[in-house]
């Protein structure tokens, strides 16, 4: 399967349960501060590292991810773009790679190829993505919550 592209999300199914077994979710909320009024702003990253309370969760029902994954072979480079952060993870299939979680936690995973679907399973989730006529599925497993992202290439 050829999963180069852009591709952007335009359903997600189960998000909050999803998040909720997580457990840990990192949003990083950007901005601009003044010390007081006459002071040039500055920009400030506040990083929020808990649970996905109801706020968190209504927030990023909101964003739909642009994924853009370019492909040469077996090696991938996979970027996830939002308003708020743009994470890249590159790896080969087959091979061991470290990649970095949403609570920036490093962790190692090895993506496989099985029957055209791109699988990495690690001891906290199972990942499967796939093409679907025109659309790439990829559904997470995380405990008893399964999550489902459909995106179209844009």
């Amino acid at each position: 399967m050829d999963f180069s592209g852009t591709w952007k999300v335009y359903s997600e199914d189960n998000l909050e349960g999803f998040l909720k077994v997580v457990g840990k979710n990192v949003f990083i909320f950007k901005g601009l501060v003044r010390s007081n009024m006459r002071a040039p702003p500055f920009p400030i990253f506040v990083l929020c590292i808990q649970g996905a309370p109801e706020m968190v969760i209504k927030m990023r029902k909101n964003i739909k991810p642009v994924v853009v994954i370019e492909q040469n072979g077996t090696d991938f480079t996979y970027t996830t773009k939002t308003p708020i952060y743009t994470k890249v993870h590159s790896f080969s299939l087959g091979k061991e790679s470290e990649m970095t979680a949403a609570d920036g936690r490093r962790f190692k995973c090895t993506v496989r190829e099985e029957n055209g679907k791109l699988i990495a399973e690690t001891e906290k989730f199972t990942s499967v993505r796939e093409i679907q006529g025109d659309d790439m599925v990829e559904t997470i497993t995380a405990g008893p919550e399964t999550f489902i992202s459909r995106s179209k290439r844009v």
